[in-house]
């Protein structure tokens, strides 16, 4: 409308319309025509054949009420909800669907337990790492958790196609590792800090224990964090189905792995 206002009566139409017009066609999927739409807020987008030929409009609120469905269901799959359940779903269902992947989870959590109680001797003699343990977790899963969620995001988004994974890997492996050095660092002397309290004589080695496994295990959950919705993607299954829970098992085997076994070997 504002073309023809503008422009001079004298104008003929096929000077100022638009001779590609951007349209949707009928078999796009809806997180397809929501990438199309990122950047064009129309108020209604039209909807074409091969051909360019109008076939139906469909309305920008709708379509974007769509996409916000779609990205709060995003966080509730991540860790085994349904994408379909509301406030209003029966328990009897609700249930059906959350169990299941709570069983997977305690399993997940009984093969943690399972490295803890093989190292159980090296706990036995120092203390001090079962102070630590939980430090290190949580820091490798909020690693993990990081980068899944940008993954996820940029699967979501359109921004992660095809052939750029191996560049995602490598962002979160790097960024992993730096963030793991760094809180490496604070972890070190805290746990140096803590061990000379205790007058504990491998205060430094302690020390030195914590700051490579926190390294070691941040790079670790970076690179399951972007692995594993892309294995999932692979395999034609949801990336977003349980993958919080798929990460964290990674995460706590993997810390518990690396911090267990390097103080078993060092002290």
């Amino acid at each position: 409308m504002r073309d023809m206002l503008l422009a001079q009566s004298s104008q003929r139409l096929e000077e100022i319309m638009l001779n590609h017009p951007f349209y949707l066609t009928p078999e796009m999927s809806l997180p397809e025509a929501m990438r199309a739409v990122l950047v064009r807020h129309y108020p209604v987008y039209p909807v074409c054949d091969k051909t360019g030929r109008l076939l139906g409009l469909l309305r920008g609120q709708m379509l974007f009420e769509a996409e916000a469905i779609e990205l709060s269901a995003q966080p509730g799959e991540m860790v085994g909800v349904e994408r379909e359940e509301r406030f209003t779903t029966p328990w009897q269902r609700s249930l059906k669907f959350r169990h299941p992947w709570l069983q997977i989870n305690l399993f997940c959590g009984l093969l943690a337990a399972l490295v803890v109680g093989f190292f159980q001797e090296t706990i036995d003699r120092v203390i001090a790492l079962a102070v630590f343990l939980p430090v290190l977790i949580g820091q490798a899963a909020n690693t993990g958790v990081q980068a899944l969620a940008v993954c996820l995001r940029g699967m979501t988004l359109g921004d992660l196609r095809s052939g750029r994974e191996r560049m995602l890997l490598i962002k979160e492996m790097s960024l992993g590792t730096l963030n793991g050095a760094l809180t490496g660092v604070t972890g070190g002397i805290a746990m140096f800090i803590f061990a000379s309290m205790v007058k504990s004589p491998l205060a430094l080695v302690l020390s030195l224990v914590v700051f490579l496994s926190i390294t070691i295990s941040c790079c670790i959950s970076g690179v399951a964090g972007a692995m594993v919705p892309l294995a999932l993607r692979r395999f034609g299954a949801d990336p977003a189905t349980a993958s919080s829970i798929v990460v964290t098992t990674f995460t706590d085997v993997g810390c518990l792995l690396v911090f267990l076994g390097l103080a078993a070997w060092l002290i």
